[in-house]
């Protein structure tokens, strides 16, 4: 059979192996925020006085979100978007070791001395190398032309995810002043922080996953409704900017702070109908590209989305919003339901899809299962617990105990599955995601026989 010659993707080329490696790293990030978390829910069992909960809970926090998350989408948009000769640039491998020294020197740093000058050096440090990474990858895609290829509708969403990114940096720029002035603790401080968080989880994550998500039907040539997606695109990217607001909302503000952020929160549940419109009738298609680890993966990620736009929603009434500020354990639950639920989880489906981590070995898939029933325990025995308090029915007996205990599955879990990696195995899913791509060209193009 004489066929027409197809390149392989660039995920199978053998310069890759060395960005593999980087996303080891974040997965090493990972299992040491696991174990950070698990040490501030024993602190609720088994006081400790030697450590300060509040310090300890901002390196988590950075470590989560500098150190796991940021080192793991930089590597996806890396690999997915640029072309090889400008991912090898020495510039990336710059940021990237230059970005993890100060992930570093958070970690040992807050718990120390909470927010002070050496942790706020180091988180400076990293926010002016997300700056140097934007300006990069940006001026790279537009040296490829991606945004006149087959990704150039992916490509809208990481650049939005790359704006919301800068935009997030805002927060952490006032807090110094914010600080100076003797408002630690105020509105405006909290305010600051929420601003912060909004547009990493909401704005930068949100958006590259939404990115990867739409890379893989433009690669793998899943037909989808492009005006459709290109409506779901604006809805997302301009109900964001005020969705802030329901952030703010705790601090009791005017009316018509509460009317545009239900707006914003009605006008992303809009999206997300449109999205499920168009992307639905095509279950088949798009579940095929996975195998049967990331599939299910895949499908949990696009759950918690579901519950997040839902939950985003129902903040944006003042009753809920009070009661969510009123029950921390709704926040927390909120929050992990994002950052592990639909971010963390579809990073691990995609890598998974993609060929770079694998369930080839036992370890690897008891380690999965582990970190996924810690999760759902845990995500569980908050919101209940959140819910009794509510409806004023007391708590759970020994919660805390029982919280820790579900808890130990996450670190343990992720620590399996990190070792289970180190083989160096590539998963099978590689190969097979690639013959499907390889028979829709040759379809495509009347392959025939001679």
């Amino acid at each position: 059979m004489k066929m027409i010659p197809v390149t392989f993707p660039d995920y199978l080329k053998p310069d890759l192996h060395a960005k593999r490696n980087w996303l080891l790293v974040a997965f090493l990030n990972l299992v040491i925020v696991a174990f950070l978390g698990l040490l501030l829910r024993w602190m609720f069992v088994g006081a400790i006085k030697e450590i300060n909960y509040k310090f300890l809970l901002h390196a988590h926090s950075h470590v989560a979100l500098l150190g796991w998350l940021y080192t793991a989408v930089f590597v996806a948009l890396l690999v997915t978007f640029l072309p090889q000769e400008s991912r090898n640039q020495k510039t990336y491998t710059w940021q990237f070791w230059l970005s993890q020294g100060a992930v570093l020197g958070m970690l040992f740093s807050f718990p120390v001395q909470g927010y002070a000058a050496v942790s706020i050096t180091f988180s400076t440090a990293h926010m002016l190398l997300s700056y140097w990474f934007i300006y990069q990858f940006l001026r790279d895609a537009g040296k490829a032309k991606i945004n006149m290829g087959e990704h150039r509708l992916s490509l809208k969403f990481v650049k939005a995810a790359l704006f919301f990114l800068a935009i997030s940096s805002l927060g952490p720029w006032v807090m110094g002043p914010i600080m100076a002035l003797g408002h630690i603790g105020s509105e405006m401080y909290f305010n600051a922080i929420y601003f912060y968080l909004h547009f990493q989880y909401n704005g930068w994550f949100t958006f590259s996953v939404l990115g990867l998500l739409f890379w893989l039907l433009e690669y793998y040539q899943v037909s989808f409704n492009s005006k459709l997606a290109v409506l779901f695109f604006r809805l997302m990217f301009w109900s964001c900017i005020p969705a802030y607001l329901l952030s703010v909302l705790w601090t009791k503000p005017d009316a018509n702070i509460y009317l545009v952020s239900g707006v914003a929160a009605f006008v992303q549940v809009v999206a997300l109908i449109i999205l499920l419109v168009m992307l639905v009738p095509l279950h088949r298609q798009i579940l095929i590209l996975f195998g049967r680890w990331s599939r299910r993966l895949f499908i949990l990620a696009a759950v918690a989305f579901l519950f997040k736009t839902g939950m985003q929603f129902a903040s944006a009434f003042p009753y809920m919003a009070e009661l969510a500020f009123r029950l921390r354990l709704f926040i927390i639950g909120y929050l992990h339901l994002v950052l592990i639920g639909f971010i963390s989880i579809f990073l691990f489906a995609f890598f998974t899809q993609q060929g770079w981590l694998s369930f080839k070995h036992g370890i690897s898939r008891w380690g999965m299962g582990l970190f996924l029933l810690g999760f759902i325990s845990s995500e569980s025995m908050l919101f209940v617990q959140g819910l009794l308090f509510w409806l004023m029915a007391g708590a759970i007996p020994f919660y805390n105990n029982f919280l820790f205990g579900v808890s130990i599955l996450l670190p343990v879990g992720i620590l399996l599955f990190f070792l289970g990696q180190l083989s160096g195995s590539r998963n099978n899913e590689a190969k097979v995601r690639d013959e499907i791509r390889l028979q829709r060209e040759c379809a495509e193009k009347k392959c025939v026989k001679v």
